[in-house]
């Protein structure tokens, strides 16, 4: 049976930080820093980007960095990296538009912080924003982290808090390290589609647009590139991963089919930066130094009336490989969904790869035949014969998470 999670709070005030451990992946969370998770280790691999001039190693502000509430341009934002959560869509025409980053409360403001166990080893950590005057919303964020799994749960939450109607949609930004994975050209960020397309939209050139490329006929990918800008992904099935040199961090969110969706309908963005010599003026003055990914989930655009809310789930995943992601799932995901092979005496070769967040084992459906036991957020490839099951059957294969 697995630990429970262990819970550390250390510092205090805009240095502090909270730390969820279980054993396979351990999050850190800065309250002070927008609510803030600076730091996903899978297995102590780092996934999310962190602004080395800004936060030290042990995620500390460097020597001469004060970091707190910041407003004004692009060009003044105190970009320290991390996954946040913002109010869409952003735009500075007017109060119907998220007017940053730099904004003091929602983005670079203190959060509360309430963390507290489970009777079943999870832990929970709850971090609540001021409320803010520009957008009228309170943001909440609650992260779910069980014992001996490789991902963790995301519950977004934001409430009119104003006297007037209100009309946002929830906007989580993960920031990523951007440099590519070793090997093939495999890596970069696949987002799930469905539907006829357009399955893209161009939305910010910086310096270019995003290159966007057929992955399958359900999946799109946006390959490691040198440019500054972002694309959108108004056919989004409810799922994205990105592969890097850490190896492969997933997300899964809510999708509301009919719904309607800032920028040009996304249900999710992509943006990239690289490293450019001058200011982009256009952009308020930003001036990219690193290269980062960011992978964005939305919600749709919700009225709100004084007192509502509206909310976003969205399930985290880690794995240790750097190979293409076909697919995202509850479970995990498939870098090699599976397929048929050839015909054998007493049966057909069943062949595929998944990562799976939870100890357990792939189960050939038709034939309850197990194909491979799996570790939390490493790859499992199978390759068995199995009973035939006719033509034009599918491969079903389940997965069976271990009894506790």
């Amino acid at each position: 049976m697995s630990a429970p999670v262990e819970i550390r709070r250390d510092g205090s005030g805009a240095q502090e930080l909270v730390v969820l451990d279980n054993g396979v992946i351990r999050l850190v969370a800065a309250p002070g820093l927008g609510g803030r998770v600076l730091s996903v280790r899978h297995r102590g691999r780092e996934h999310l980007y962190r602004n080395p001039r800004l936060l030290g190693e042990d995620l500390r502000p460097m020597a001469g960095v004060a970091l707190g509430p910041v407003e004004g341009p692009m060009s003044a934002w105190n970009n320290v990296g991390g996954d946040k959560t913002w109010p869409a869509p952003q735009g500075w025409d007017g109060p119907g538009q998220w007017a940053g980053p730099p904004d003091p409360v929602l983005d670079s403001g203190a959060y509360t912080a309430e963390a507290a166990c489970a009777p079943d080893g999870s832990a929970v950590l709850t971090l609540t924003s001021g409320d803010d005057p520009r957008s009228g919303l309170r943001l909440r964020r609650r992260l779910t982290l069980e014992p001996g799994t490789a991902g963790y749960r995301l519950d977004l939450e934001a409430l009119n808090v104003s006297d007037t109607h209100r009309r946002w949609a929830l906007w989580n930004v993960t920031q990523i390290d951007g440099a590519p994975a070793a090997g093939d050209g495999a890596g970069g960020v696949y987002i799930g589609v469905r539907g006829p397309g357009p399955h893209t939209v161009p939305l910010i050139a910086g310096n270019g647009h995003p290159r966007v490329l057929e992955h399958t006929p359900s999946a799109v990918r946006v390959p490691p590139q040198d440019v500054v800008g972002k694309a959108g992904f108004p056919t989004a099935s409810g799922w994205l991963a990105n592969v890097g040199a850490a190896g492969t961090l997933t997300l899964r969110f809510d999708v509301s089919e009919g719904a309607e969706y800032p920028d040009e309908g996304s249900r999710a963005e992509v943006w990239l930066e690289a490293p450019v010599e001058r200011p982009l003026e256009h952009l308020g003055g930003l001036r990219p130094v690193d290269r980062v990914t960011e992978v964005e989930a939305l919600g749709p655009l919700t009225e709100l009336p004084p007192g509502a809310g509206t909310a976003l789930r969205i399930g985290f995943g880690f794995g240790t490989g750097t190979q293409p992601v076909a697919e995202v799932t509850p479970d995990g995901f498939w870098s090699r969904p599976p397929r048929w092979g050839a015909q054998e005496p007493g049966g057909r070769r069943l062949t595929g790869a998944f990562t799976a967040w939870r100890a357990g084992t792939l189960v050939h459906g038709a034939s309850g035949r197990t194909l491979a036991r799996t570790r939390p957020g490493e790859p499992a490839p199978f390759d068995a014969l199995v009973p035939d099951p006719g033509t034009g059957t599918a491969p079903a294969v389940v997965f069976a998470p271990a009894v506790p």
